[in-house]
């Protein structure tokens, strides 16, 4: 026992020795403790300037970095292929932090105009505040080439484009960036790197929500950015600045939930494909959209982009009756649930028009292809043949 008195006894037993007395140890945990320390303690000042100069391991304050987030890092690298990686709150922060690490006042960005309708909204309407204009291109049909300006620094997509799952060719619109001097910076949400690496096709940073297949579980919310050793500095740097850190408990959730990607989205994309086929032989579906069927325009793209020819999880279908139609549907479904997010292990439905893309106008949801009656189905875990049963007790309500 010490002299200290009863509440300085509790307030520092248990804390810095004894955790020194732990990482000092030769068992170390199977599975990495979660880090919810928001800050870390120094014996000396010497050392405190250490840490921030780079000559002693450690870490200072958690906004800027830390264990948890730190440890789920590497496993999005190594997923990925990349030099490094970086951990976001939401993925809405991981894709503004990176576009903006690459645009000042007076720029230029080339985007696709089909997108989650969050960063459309983004690109189009909050950008031009900050001095920076994007152009809209249909990458399948109009030259990019013809549309970079000497302004131009960043040319942005998706790798399957939400909600009309098309697939950009990622080589191309890289090799056009790089011609011109842009970085090519595409989000890759809904393919996940057990479908394609994009930096193995020479994409500059690869971009997700994580809260979607990379965790899978509906449980976490945050974001990730994959990238290589030049640009990893600023992205470290911007997220410090404008506080997007992943929380630790998230990291250390979604370090979990890479551990089984792989076969988690080898069985969404083999589910997805028996229901997309489901759907196209159905009469009350106008047509589907998943690049997994021979019928999709970018079938063969997808096929020699993506790994053993999976096209992930999501897909998207137009049902007969417009809005009636397709709110008819969701509404005789019963364990298929209307959910406005994507990716969990359990198949669900989302609206497009009502929900992810409601900041397009009607003309602009016309000029890209949405319709009222467009529905997008998040294919789950579930035994592919009680999917289709569900879906077609549900189309019995369907006029």
């Amino acid at each position: 026992m010490n002299d200290k008195g009863f509440r300085t006894n509790i307030i520092h037993s248990g804390e810095v020795d004894f955790m020194k007395k732990v990482m000092s140890g030769v068992a170390v945990p199977k599975v990495a403790p979660i880090f919810m320390s928001s800050v870390f303690s120094f014996d000396d000042v010497p050392t405190l300037d250490g840490v921030y100069d780079g000559t002693h391991d450690g870490y200072v304050y958690a906004r800027m970095t830390n264990p948890g987030t730190d440890g789920v890092c590497e496993v999005l690298a190594a997923a990925e292929g990349s030099d490094g990686a970086v951990a976001f709150s939401s993925g809405m922060a991981a894709i503004i932090t990176s576009i903006l690490c690459f645009v000042e006042a007076g720029d230029h960005v080339i985007s696709s105009p089909v997108l989650y309708g969050g960063v459309y909204d983004y690109l189009k309407n909050e950008l031009p505040r900050f001095g920076v204009e994007t152009t809209f291109v249909d990458f399948d049909t109009d030259d990019i080439e013809a549309h970079i300006r000497p302004n131009t620094k960043v040319i942005y997509s998706e790798t399957i484009i939400n909600p009309l799952m098309s697939v950009p060719d990622i080589k191309k619109v890289a090799d056009i960036a790089h011609k011109h001097g842009c970085k090519f910076i595409i989000d890759s949400t809904f393919a996940t790197p057990a479908v394609v690496r994009p930096m193995d096709l020479g994409a500059d940073i690869v971009a997700y929500s994580a809260t979607k297949f990379l965790g899978g579980h509906s449980d976490i919310l945050g974001g990730a950015v994959c990238a290589n050793r030049e640009d990893l500095p600023i992205l470290h740097k911007l997220n410090t600045l404008y506080g997007n850190i992943m929380s630790p408990f998230d990291a250390w959730l979604l370090a979990r939930s890479l551990r089984t990607l792989e076969p988690r989205v080898k069985l969404h994309s083999e589910n997805a494909l028996k229901v997309a086929e489901y759907f196209e032989a159905h009469p009350k579906v106008e047509r589907v959209y998943y690049a997994g069927l021979a019928s999709s325009p970018s079938h063969e793209l997808a096929n020699r982009q993506f790994v053993e020819g999976r096209c992930g999880g999501m897909l998207s279908a137009d049902i007969r009756g417009g809005e009636k139609g397709a709110s008819d549907f969701i509404a005789a479904c019963e364990s298929i649930k209307f959910v406005p997010s994507l990716a969990g292990v359990c198949t669900t439905i989302s609206y497009p028009a009502k929900t992810s893309h409601r900041q397009y106008s009607p003309e602009e949801m016309k000029a890209a292809g949405i319709s009222m009656g467009q529905l997008r189905f998040s294919i789950g875990l579930e035994n592919a043949e009680d999917i289709i049963a569900e879906f077609d007790k549900a189309f019995e309500a369907v006029e």
